[in-house]
Order: structure tokens, then sequence, then C-alpha cells
């Protein structure tokens, strides 16, 4: 690959941002709460000390402050791993490659990324509102077969692979894992689980309207496999981050559990719950 990228390959705004998010060097922390709403963004920085950038564009919002006097950042990305691919390749561009020159940086930044989410539970024995932390992750959008350098697998991609019935999407899986480093600070969470990255909200998650699904015991199976939950982001974060150097970890607030029919009665109090234990431990 050549060290000067063309202006086709990385897209600037007319004061030199990166195009999606809007965002100069300047504008991030290197620690980085990713959450999907942009209506959470103010939920989450109104705990800072201050807040001295607000930047936005499309969907992408981002605030920048500081928490118990270090600089942090929180940022919202949509729904679903093809805006993960946009934030992530550019939140890395702003860290790893000279914006007025478009090349790479002879010197390479890792951030940490923080998902602060939601999901549903695949596993019955999963109670709702309380804090689930991701270690393994399968995705089932494909995104990462468009990039030529991934590859992961640990024992637990192995043992899933070699199970999952599913042919005509398991060309699509990939996998991926948590920052441990990261993982330390939600040591206390009370579930550790691996967790499903669908590409849809309806049947990919078992829902029927007027289609039907592929199959009525899709997160069953997957709950058989060893899935505890499901979400829309966390395996293009967390294969991102393996691929371009930087650390993350998910911590989901569970909201429903799909396998007993139950919701949240109060996901307000409980997103708030998550905010403010999520924050406790970014920054002690």
């Amino acid at each position: 690959m050549l060290n000067k990228l063309a202006a086709s390959e990385l897209v600037l705004n007319d004061d030199g941002s990166v195009y999606h998010l809007n965002l100069l060097p300047e504008d991030i922390a290197d620690k980085i709460i990713l959450v999907g709403d942009p209506d959470r963004v103010p939920k989450v920085s109104k705990y800072f000390d201050k807040v001295e950038i607000k930047k936005n564009k499309r969907e992408f919002y981002t605030h920048t402050g500081t928490l118990r006097g270090e600089r942090i950042s929180v940022m919202s990305t949509g729904i679903g791993t093809e805006n993960i691919d946009i934030v992530m390749n550019e939140l890395d561009a702003l860290v790893n490659i000279d914006l007025k020159q478009k090349e790479f940086k002879t010197e390479h930044k890792s951030l940490e990324l923080f998902r602060m989410g939601t999901c549903g539970s695949v596993n019955p024995d999963v109670q709702v509102d309380n804090m689930l932390v991701t270690q393994n992750v399968v995705g089932l959008d494909g995104l990462m077969h468009f990039y030529q350098d991934y590859h992961f697998e640990n024992e637990f991609s192995k043992q899933f692979l070699d199970k999952f019935p599913y042919q005509k999407i398991k060309p699509m899986l990939y996998f991926s894992e948590w920052s441990e480093e990261l993982g330390e600070l939600y040591k206390d969470a009370k579930y550790h689980g691996n967790t499903a990255t669908f590409p849809g909200f309806y049947a990919p998650q078992g829902r029927q309207l007027r289609l039907k699904a592929l199959d009525d015991k899709f997160l069953e199976t997957l709950n058989d496999l060893g899935i505890t939950n499901f979400e829309m982001e966390t395996s293009a974060i967390y294969a991102f981050s393996k691929l371009l150097g930087h650390k993350a970890i998910t911590v989901n607030n569970v909201i429903a559990n799909r396998r007993r029919g139950e919701f949240s009665s109060d996901h307000h109090a409980s997103e708030k719950n998550l905010i403010e234990w999520v924050l406790e431990r970014i920054i002690k």
C-alpha cells in the first residue's frame, strides 16, 4: 500500500475534518465511549466535569470533555456494523494518519473504546436489568470478509464453527474477543458472555411480521452453541480494534430476555444505571 492516500480514499470536509464524523484530531480523547443512540450522548456527557466540544453530522454526535480531571469523549454510532465500519476507520484515521499530508504516521496510537449499549439475551437464566460484558463475539453480517488482513480464531470460534448448522449463513461468520486489559475494569459485572452481532432487527433476531424467519429455533440454537446475548455492533468494534491496534470492550445492559419473553419494566432507569456503572470504572 502506498503511504500517500488519494483524495478519494480519505475523504475530508472543507475544514479538514474526517467526512462522516465531522471531527478533527484534537476533537477526541484517547478514551471514547461508543453508544448507538444520538440521544444517549448528552445523557452520558452530563456526568462530565465539563464539555468542551460538541459536534455532529448525520447520526454521529460527539461530546468531548473531562471526567474527574481526565479527557474523555462520547460518540453515537447509529445502528449496525455498516456504521461501525465508518466510525472505526475514521477514528483510526484521526489518530494514525496525518490528515493534512494524507500520510500514515510513523508512531501508532491506540485508543480505548467502550461500547455502552443494550442487548437481548438468548439464555433463559440471564436476568434483565443487569450488566453483561462481552468476552467473545461472532459477527453474522460478513463485514470483515471485505478486509484482506483479518483473521481471528480461538477455542470459542472453532467450537462454534464446527457446530453451526446454517450453511447459507456460515460463510459470513467472523469472530473476535475483548481487550482483557479493559475487561479487568468490569470484572464485577453480573454476567460475562459470548455475543452474537446480527445484521438486522427482524428475521436475524428471530422476529416475524409478514416475513418468515429462517428458523423458529434460531435463538435457541445459538444459545446451545454458547451464545449468551445478541446486539448489532460489537463484532465490528472488536474486530477492527484487533486489526487496527486499539482496545475495546462492550458493556451492555440486558433489557430483554427473548427466551422467557421478558422486557425491562423501566429501561430508562436501567439505562441510567448502566451509564453510571460504566463511567465509574472508566476513570476512577
